[in-house]
């Protein structure tokens, strides 16, 4: 059936049992460096130094932060919905690994992203599924300006927002502390985030 000339091809939004076909079918590796978010494929944030020291730093810091009873994962990949399945770069889930052997988490406390050539679409794109899914506590590290953005509150799409997006968001500097949602006790300062 020829297209009519006026049809523009949409995107093609992927669901989650689609994007596993093309990993059990090798189009694509488990390694290739692509999560799915909002049924899109997209490319990861490359992982040269600064980055990848940042990820351990604050994976570090959430393990002394949050303690017994959650466990803290990397550039690992959790469901939010039948079409997003994204890797996010640290992320703090209650229990032990041995409780996901089936599945990925659904519902972790807390989402970093660490973001320097990704900051768009981490404030973006990422922002907007992580709220959609009930995330409370979303923090991206930006390793060019070396500040924490800390977005809290989910709100959904109305008069003021065209996206599902964060109501509160707070920048802090090097020289300050945050406080996971779920960890009311812990003071984790900035400076011991960035590389």
């Amino acid at each position: 059936m020829a297209m009519k000339q006026a049809e523009r091809p949409g995107l093609h939004r992927w669901s989650r049992h689609e994007y596993g076909r093309l990993i059990d079918h090798g189009f694509l590796d488990e390694d290739d460096p692509i999560e799915l978010l909002d049924g899109l494929l997209l490319v990861k944030e490359p992982q040269h130094s600064p980055h990848r020291t940042a990820v351990l730093l604050v994976a570090k810091a959430r393990e002394r932060g949050f303690g017994e009873g959650w466990f803290v994962q990397t550039q690992s990949p959790i469901i939010l919905d039948d079409r997003s399945e994204p890797e996010p770069d640290v992320c703090v889930v209650r229990g032990s690994p041995r409780d996901y052997a089936a599945a990925h988490p659904t519902r972790p406390a807390l989402i970093v992203e660490v973001a320097q050539s990704g900051l768009a679409l981490a404030r973006g794109r990422k922002a907007a599924a992580y709220a959609r899914a009930g995330i409370a506590d979303y923090w991206i590290l930006n390793l060019d300006d070396r500040v924490l953005e800390v977005h809290r509150e989910p709100a959904r799409p109305g008069p003021a927002r065209r996206n599902w997006g964060y109501a509160a968001i707070e920048t802090l500097g090097a020289d300050t502390a945050v406080t996971p949602l779920a960890a009311p006790a812990a003071t984790i300062r900035v400076a011991d985030l960035l590389p």
